[in-house]
């Protein structure tokens, strides 16, 4: 086997999501996923993953490093720490074209790009793993977000009253609204005006479920949200 299923056949047995291993690991999801794919994104070619990097997985997987060695296939390539940069790997926040209940929403089979340019990436690099991008679909969010368009997410479960958040209703795909919070539970507001305003008391949260996964950061036009 190579390292990447050896990950993969480890986070099933153990229900670990992509990101919770990496964060087991300390590494970053993005490599994690690439080792499992057995692909460089940044290459496209297969990847060979780094000798300390190896040393964090066995860690990681509480297996001593010369036994997990025995377990990878003899065409395993391996890199010295100092001829890859696993850095580049944080300067990227993850754009999502689906969100959906039911798994992990970060796995890499969510994500259709990135955003890398610096002026964006600079304001988010401390905590670069708690942000991600979503494509926005549909009109209820016009004039202000149309088709095509980004939001950058920071991951959270709540928000306060009058902030805009992606909410995930009954698993399906995600959902961008202005949140009213109310003693009965909450609303979703859409920008466009035809599309009337939802409302969920705490039980039907509960019940549907309807989740705030994050809190929109910043639009197309810069700072729309702040």
């Amino acid at each position: 086997m190579f390292l990447g299923e050896v990950i993969k056949k480890y986070r099933n047995e153990h229900n670990l999501s992509l990101r919770a291993f990496a964060s087991k690991c300390g590494l970053s999801y993005t490599y994690i996923s690439m080792l499992e794919k057995n692909i460089d994104y940044r290459t496209g070619k297969p990847i060979a993953p780094t000798l300390d990097s190896v040393k964090y997985i066995s860690s990681a997987m509480n297996i001593p490093i010369d036994d997990l060695l025995k377990m990878l296939d003899d065409k395993q390539e391996f890199r010295l720490n100092e001829d890859i940069s696993e850095s580049d790997l944080n300067n990227k926040i993850p754009i999502l074209g689906t969100v959906k209940a039911g798994y992990d929403w970060l796995a890499e089979e969510n994500v259709i790009g990135y955003i890398t340019d610096e002026d964006t990436v600079k304001n988010y690099k401390k905590n670069i793993n708690e942000y991600f991008a979503l494509q926005v679909t549909g009109d209820s969010m016009l004039p202000l977000l149309t088709k095509g368009d980004l939001v950058i997410v920071h991951s959270q479960d709540d928000v306060e009253s009058g902030q805009t958040a992606v909410v995930l209703i009954n698993g399906e795909e995600a959902t961008v609204k202005k949140i009213i919070k109310t003693n009965e539970g909450i609303e979703l507001h859409a920008m466009n005006p035809y599309y009337p305003i939802k409302k969920f008391t705490f039980e039907d949260m509960k019940n549907i479920p309807v989740k705030i996964i994050g809190r929109v950061k910043e639009a197309k036009i810069k700072g729309a949200f702040e």
